[in-house]
């Protein structure tokens, strides 16, 4: 017969054992869930009190004047000063802080050191403390539009160190000068100053193999001097009924820009070159590029393997502009010259308008910037003067009727 006393006492033991270390685990979480709770409480304090440093100084920085004046906040008005912020008086706050603000005037010229300390108790009765340092200037207010404005005299540098009227796909030549062919697979050349941007030779006869990422100053021989402007945009086309501005992407009809000029006689007659394109994405040098194409151009063209066709199409023209001797302005109007399509209010005719808008807020387009129907002695290169095409029996949308 067989003695099973011992093996009962042994599972009591065993069931004991376990319980003990239930006990002893339920016993530490129960510990812990305090201490988490109070991690927890402090962390949103820190945050709250920081909340309260920044603000402080923030509102210490929006002064309206340098010197004192009734009902405006001044710069010399910035002073040291304490108060509390109670829980009560504020939803945000969860305790009491004590906010002091140190303010050192002698710390560095035309400038004041602010230190802002925001202190409290938290529930342990420990002193918690957060502390904010920075300068503020005695700069006056009304000056900070001056960053905006360009030095007189100083021709304003746009990307790469040069002038914002150069085409950001010109090739610096690394002597000053930058080119640009204005048709991709055309013989011709523009030369451009980079720190004026200036129109300073037209060089022919170039190869139509030649991109203008790979223009070389040798490939530039055959080049005549002149001292020309700029002037170029975009022309898009929309048969869709109504138009859409946003999305005019269609395929760009045969055309070419004429521009006549009026007043004085140029020693150079107004030349310009369009060209229809087409945007792409691709991965270069592991970094992703987004860059106009000619609409016949192929991935080989950029040596890629392959690019995504992001479904836009426009013609990009630009036209050159040389003013009379001793003028250096030019007036004059552009037009488009249709090639096997007709300009008409028939429905299968087009209808060309101008991308405007009233940028000076005088209540017309009488600006050169703003894409006017004529412009009034020009003096310097004008960009995106952009045109939208529709249908000849449609209305222009959020553009200004051009031609007919």
């Amino acid at each position: 017969m067989t003695n099973i006393g011992p093996q009962r006492g042994l599972t009591l033991i065993e069931a004991l054992v376990a319980l003990l270390v239930l006990s002893l685990g339920m016993l530490a979480v129960a510990r812990l869930q305090p201490q988490l709770r109070q991690h927890a409480e402090l962390a949103r304090q820190r945050s709250e009190a920081l909340r309260l440093a920044q603000e402080d100084i923030e509102r210490l920085r929006g002064f309206a004047a340098v010197a004192s004046s009734a009902g405006v906040r001044s710069y010399d008005a910035i002073a040291t000063a304490q108060r509390i912020v109670e829980a009560d008086a504020d939803p945000a706050s969860n305790t009491r802080y004590h906010l002091a603000r140190d303010i050192d005037a002698a710390a560095m010229p035309n400038a004041k050191h602010v230190t802002v300390t925001v202190d409290w108790l938290d529930r342990g009765g420990a002193l918690q403390q957060v502390r904010l340092a920075t300068v503020i200037a005695a700069a006056d207010p009304a000056l900070a539009g001056s960053l905006a404005l360009a030095p007189r005299g100083v021709a304003v540098r746009g990307s790469l160190a040069r002038s914002v009227h150069i085409p950001l796909s010109a090739k610096d030549l690394g002597d000053g000068r930058s080119a640009f062919k204005p048709v991709q697979g055309g013989g011709e050349a523009l030369v451009l100053d980079n720190r004026t941007g200036a129109v300073t030779a037209r060089c022919l006869g170039i190869s139509a193999a030649v991109a203008t990422r790979d223009l070389a100053a040798s490939d530039l021989s055959a080049c005549t001097s002149v001292s020309g402007m700029l002037l170029s945009g975009e022309i898009r086309f929309s048969g869709a009924t109504p138009p859409e501005p946003a999305a005019a992407n269609d395929t760009p009809l045969p055309l070419t820009v004429a521009l006549a000029l009026d007043g004085g006689t140029p020693p150079v007659a107004p030349w310009c070159n369009a060209e229809p394109m087409k945007t792409v994405s691709f991965v270069r040098a592991g970094s992703l590029r987004i860059d106009a194409v000619p609409l016949a151009a192929t991935p080989a063209s950029l040596g890629l393997t392959d690019w995504t066709d992001r479904g836009e199409r426009f013609v990009a023209y630009h036209c050159v502009i040389v003013p009379a001797v001793g003028i250096a302005r030019w007036s004059g109007r552009t037009t488009l010259v249709p090639s096997g399509w007709a300009i008409g209010t028939g429905p299968a005719e087009w209808r060309v308008c101008r991308f405007s808008n009233d940028l000076d807020r005088s209540g017309a387009i009488d600006s050169n910037l703003e894409h006017p129907a004529i412009y009034q002695n020009v003096s310097s290169a004008l960009a995106r003067q952009n045109f939208l095409v529709v249908r000849g029996n449609e209305t222009c949308p959020a553009t200004v009727q051009h031609q007919p």
